[in-house]
């Protein structure tokens, strides 16, 4: 079901690119929880966010409430459910791997770095950074955005500009809710974003090469 007949989910065009942009990720995380290793308080950056977003209106902490819910083990179960299901239904049984895959990992580095930097908001026993909600719809953006790129035939330039923009477009919404509830530094936010980026091209990577293995075995 995986073999050479099933679309990769890393496209050859976009290999390069996102594997200077995961090396970089990965940098960028390991950078944050340096700085912020077993801190309880927000730091200049963090500060100057909040201070910029706090006092949302009402309509506004609802929306962010919804996002914030699909982060959540149920949200984020229907919406793994959905969209692989999705991926099997059109033949795509990579893109569905990749979809649990790549979620579960990212979610699961965040858990591992959270005890590793022991970073807290709101008391020492909430640990805070990097952010699971963040990573895990940044993951889920970046895992249906990759197997498209292919699906649709584009370039480097478009394949790019498309996996870029969900990353963004995942990420950015679902850190302005964490950040707009509190539940979240914004630096927090940052370093799931990144631990997505980081996760997501590697996983997909092992994918394909996992499911080119099990095909010339099955030769």
């Amino acid at each position: 079901m995986t073999g050479r007949s099933a679309a990769a989910v890393l496209p050859p065009s976009l290999r390069t690119w996102l594997g200077a942009l995961a090396a970089l990720a990965a940098l960028v995380v390991a950078v944050l929880g340096v700085l912020y290793a077993g801190q309880g308080r927000p730091g200049t950056v963090d500060a100057r966010v909040w201070a910029a977003v706090d006092g949302v209106a009402p309509i506004w902490r609802h929306i962010a409430l919804a996002t914030d819910f699909l982060g959540e083990p149920a949200g984020a179960a229907a919406l793994v459910v959905a969209t692989g299901t999705g991926c099997l239904l059109l033949r795509l049984p990579r893109a569905a791997v990749l979809i649990v895959v790549g979620t579960g990992l990212s979610v699961g580095t965040t858990t591992l770095l959270k005890h590793l930097v022991g970073r807290t908001i709101h008391g020492d026993g909430n640990l805070s950074y990097p952010s699971g909600h963040t990573a895990f719809l940044t993951a889920l953006a970046l895992a249906v955005a990759l197997p498209a790129t292919g699906r649709l035939g584009l370039g480097r330039t478009a394949g790019t500009s498309l996996v870029l923009a969900a990353a963004l477009v995942a990420g950015g919404a679902m850190g302005w809710a964490q950040v707009a509830l509190g539940a979240h530094y914004p630096t927090d936010a940052l370093g799931g974003w990144c631990t997505a980026l980081a996760v997501v091209p590697a996983t997909a990577w092992l994918v394909d090469r996992a499911a080119e293995a099990w095909w010339r075995d099955r030769r």
